[in-house]
């Protein structure tokens, strides 16, 4: 492809609206860009702020001569300001962030090296998420011809990725806009992926950091309306079934709907804290989807959790839901460091974990189905059902900075211990890793160990008391536990006094 001369690299689209300072963070990481200012744009469309938001895109314009401008009239939604700004954009590849969000100092370039070097259409970088969830599987490893059939694609249906313009404008790839304006990115997503001519994921590096804002001022964090909320929803499945026959793939690609859209608002605290009738207009919507649009193979494909609850929602139980929820709620994972040292830089650790119910196990039949025991009736698998899954755990580290997290390589050993007619099941976990490798060399930060626990539809993190220090990339990594008195004391002593505690020097446990 012969590009203009004038012709940046890449377009970043920005919708704002009353974004107030949290804009900073995005700003100050797009002028840390290892990709020259001549080479992307900034296109931020304010989509009628009434705040103070209107003069401070003015002066960013002022001041970067890359950084451009378009206001209109409030619409109310992200969908109009993204495809106005998909309009103006001139790059060879557009990325739509949040105003909210930030990326990180080499994401831009990464990701258009990437897209340059595989001839791709769609590139997913991967994400830190900050008070939100991102897709964990989808980035263990980097993914150079990723489609929805060979890799978890169907995880990331946010729109922040990078896109081929051309690619966009070929398939008049655009944001839902009118009514049913709710998922409207998953509509625009799922229809590029099953599309794209080549998907790229980029793992070996966190393009872009995205937040929940804690005075949720974005305006897709108010209670969704239930009928709005799953039009949407029908309207993601219709395009799934244009585009993919009756089958395996069609039923994992509704199951990421079921699971995620649909069980997860009817389990643990989501469900006991939100309104009585508000749970049963969504209890509703769901049963009615469940039973219009979905095969038998949908809902059969589920963990055992989440089959559990689809049943409870497609019978209308939704007493029964409540009583599952509320014993969901007290599901946690725990854990315990038996042994660590360091050998240079070389962490050798091992771990023992389990889920738990409150102060009990969960429990689990002993007919080797690895099926937990429910507090409720009548959920009992169909036929064909899916097995549970292999329960695991896996040991990841996590910087307290950046909120990057790096999966450290594993060896499980998973013992399922008999108590009369149930069991219940443990894992030892054992890692050894270079700790001056971490994240590809940026080290940089204070980096907890967590262990990550895995069974029957749960996944379960716990924090451990082992912390990596390490000044800068590259330095040398102090290992803390914070079990010892000194580090117990050091901690006491800086809460005192309002600071953090000095960095120790490393100790070794046998």
């Amino acid at each position: 492809m012969t590009l203009d001369a004038a012709c940046p690299k890449v377009s970043v689209v920005v919708p704002t609206h009353n974004c107030g300072t949290h804009i900073e963070r995005l700003v100050a990481s797009l002028s840390r860009q290892s990709l020259p200012p001549a080479e992307f744009e900034v296109i931020f469309v304010d989509d009628g702020s009434t705040d103070t938001t209107p003069r401070r895109l003015a002066e960013l314009a002022a001041a970067h001569p890359h950084f451009h401008v378009v206001h209109q009239e409030n619409s109310g939604w992200p969908s109009r300001p993204r495809n106005v700004g998909a309009e103006r954009a001139r790059g060879e590849y557009v990325f739509f962030a949040d105003d909210d969000d930030w990326f990180a100092d080499e994401a831009l370039e990464r990701l258009y090296a990437c897209a340059r070097t595989y001839d791709a259409d769609i590139v997913v970088g991967k994400m830190a998420g900050h008070r939100r969830g991102v897709p964990r599987e989808l980035f263990r490893k980097n993914r150079f011809d990723a489609t929805l059939a060979n890799a978890p694609l169907i995880d990331s249906l946010t729109c922040h990725k990078l896109f081929r313009r051309a690619f966009l404008d070929k398939h008049e790839l655009r944001f839902p806009e009118g009514p049913h304006r709710r998922l409207e990115d998953h509509r625009m997503v799922v229809r590029a992926y099953l599309l794209s001519g080549r998907t790229c994921v980029l793992a070996d590096y966190t393009c872009y950091h995205h937040q929940r804002r804690t005075d949720a001022g974005n305006v897709t964090a108010n209670r969704l309306d239930p009928a709005e909320y799953y039009a949407g929803l029908r309207g993601a499945l219709d395009i799934v079934d244009a585009h993919v026959p009756p089958g395996a793939l069609r039923d994992r690609l509704h199951r990421r709907w079921l699971r995620n859209e649909m069980v997860e608002r009817l389990r643990g605290r989501r469900m006991t804290d939100a309104p009585q009738d508000w749970i049963e207009q969504v209890a509703g919507e769901i049963r009615q989807i469940i039973r219009e649009r979905f095969a038998p193979g949908v809902a059969a494909g589920l963990p055992p959790l989440h089959r559990a609850i689809a049943a409870l929602a497609e019978q209308g139980r939704v007493a029964d839901l409540h009583r599952l929820a509320e014993w969901e709620a007290g599901v946690r994972a725990c854990g315990s460091v038996r042994r660590w040292k360091v050998v240079g830089t070389t962490l050798a650790v091992t771990v023992e974990a389990e889920l738990r119910a409150g102060d009990e196990p969960i429990w689990f039949g002993a007919d080797g189905r690895d099926l937990p025991v429910f507090p409720v009736d009548g959920v009992e698998p169909p036929p064909g059902a899916a097995p549970a899954g292999r329960p695991k755990v896996d040991l990841v580290v996590r910087n307290r900075e950046t909120q990057e997290e790096v999966f450290l390589p594993v060896s499980v050993d998973t013992e399922r211990v008999p108590e009369g007619d149930v069991l219940r099941i443990r894992h030892r976990a054992t890692a050894t890793a270079d700790l001056a490798a971490l994240n590809g060399g940026r080290t940089r930060g204070t980096w907890q160990l967590k262990a990550r626990v895995t069974g029957a539809g749960w996944t379960r993190d716990v924090r451990l008391p082992l912390l990596v220090h390490c000044a800068a990339d590259g330095a040398p990594p102090r290992v803390e536990d914070e079990r010892a008195f000194w580090s117990r004391l050091r901690r006491a002593v800086a809460r005192r006094l309002g600071r953090r505690p000095a960095l120790p020097a490393a100790v070794m446990v046998p």
